[in-house]
């Protein structure tokens, strides 16, 4: 309120929202009690019903579909404290980490396991990652929907389980390697939206590409040959096969999969952008391209990001803008 709204109006970024539909009862009442996308069929009727064509009709449902969503500057507000966080959290972790012995020899967690002192500055690091994570698991449900809903759900399900699980079993050490590892691309996500929001495009593209370039090597490279060799291999041969063995390295192995899924994702949104020179839009959530030329609204694509069905690269949600990259 008091500074990413201000850099917002700076900026150049307006508080309105997309193009309300206009007023009709008749359609609301469909809206609202049957249907927000009317098949074939019942736009048919109510084409006959209110004497308009099929077109005009989609047009509204589409309009009254996104006038519910978060403004631009809304947005930009989410993601400035977003950024604000991950940022200031990553280089605490790094600045902790750096001279701590398990940063650069994964072994020393498990040394003397379990009886590792927990410092203040672990346990801070710690409580803030918890209950930064908590906030996003608690928003997931008030904030727009979008089409990865269950995955991030899961991701934050496996995230909250991780740090409570580590800490009540005192396995804070390598719990600190995989939070800072997981901030460290986070952030740059967060300022190619930035940019997207202040329509800087060549920021905006140039921020995705760093962040998918950081997160593909910590994710596919760093986590499963550092994080995952650790926990399941050099734990095992230090400790041995302690109790909770399977479910943290479970819950571990889920993350994986997620980062697999979400890597493809994003090389697949790269090479359009390399294909086309810009990237395109976010298709995770449902704020639907408004062209008036649409004969059909364009919430079927597939995937985390594409173009609109007039081939331009038009915002499709969570970033608002002419084009952009998504989480």
């Amino acid at each position: 309120r008091f500074i990413a709204k201000p850099c917002a109006i700076n900026l150049g970024i307006q508080d309105s929202g997309p193009h309300r539909a206009q007023p009709n009862a008749i359609l609301e009442k469909v809206f609202t009690s049957i249907t927000k996308s009317p098949d074939g069929k019942r736009l048919e009727g109510l084409s006959k019903q209110l004497d308009w064509d099929v077109r005009k009709i989609q047009r509204w449902f589409r309009h009254r579909r996104n006038q519910d969503k978060p403004t631009t500057l809304t947005k930009f507000c989410e993601s400035m404290w977003r950024f604000t966080f991950y940022l200031s959290i990553f280089f605490y972790g790094i600045r902790f980490l750096w001279t701590a012995p398990w940063f650069w020899d994964t072994r020393q967690c498990w040394y003397n396991y379990p009886f590792q002192p927990l410092t203040s500055r672990l346990y801070y690091y710690y409580i803030l990652e918890l209950a930064f994570y908590w906030s996003l698991m608690f928003s997931q449900f008030t904030d727009i929907k979008r089409k990865d809903f269950l995955i991030m759900f899961v991701h934050h399900l496996a995230t909250i389980g991780l740090i409570t699980f580590s800490y009540m079993n005192n396995m804070v050490r390598v719990g600190t390697l995989v939070l800072c590892l997981h901030d460290a691309s986070d952030f740059l996500l967060e300022a190619a939206k930035l940019a997207n929001y202040a329509k800087y495009q060549r920021l905006c593209d140039a921020f995705f590409m760093l962040f998918g370039v950081v997160f593909i090597v910590t994710r596919l490279g760093i986590y499963p040959f550092w994080i995952l060799n650790t926990t399941l291999f050099e734990s095992w041969e230090l400790i041995g096969p302690y109790p909770s063995w399977w479910l943290f390295n479970g819950l571990l192995v889920t993350l994986q999969v997620l980062h697999i899924i979400w890597s493809y994702l994003i090389i697949r949104t790269a090479s359009k952008a390399l294909v086309r020179g810009k990237v395109s839009k976010d298709d995770r959530s449902d704020v639907e391209s408004s062209s008036e030329e649409e004969d059909v609204t364009s919430n079927s694509t597939k995937g985390i990001f594409s173009t609109s069905s007039n081939g331009s690269n038009r915002l499709n949600g969570h970033v608002a803008g002419d084009q952009w990259t998504g989480e």
